[in-house]
């Protein structure tokens, strides 16, 4: 993702929590067949748009996040929120919820 779509958007997640702009599956064709929309599975990857500072522990130090910006994640396919911000679809996830980087 360029830096200029990124200043544009406006959201910074708070604790442990990251904000994943799902990738959608690019073929359209499986097998001769087209897969219509509504039958497309949920993607489970998407790439971090936005990053809170990580939580604190129990002594109130802060840990920090094992993702960063620009990572292509793998995630849970029911994790997080879905929210849209500017027209543009998001997932707000907890950062135990991202099973890898890819």
């Amino acid at each position: 993702m360029a830096a200029s779509s990124q200043d544009k958007l406006k959201i910074a997640p708070l604790g442990d929590r990251v904000v994943v702009e799902p990738l959608e599956e690019t073929e359209e064709m499986r097998g001769g067949l087209y897969i219509p929309d509504t039958a497309k599975e949920k993607p489970q990857q998407g790439l971090v748009v936005a990053a809170g500072p990580g939580r604190r522990n129990d002594d109130g130090d802060r840990l920090e996040m094992d993702v960063k910006v620009g990572d292509r994640v793998l995630y849970g396919k029911y994790a997080g929120t879905e929210v849209s911000l500017d027209g543009r679809d998001f997932l707000i996830v907890k950062e135990p919820d991202i099973l890898a980087v890819l």
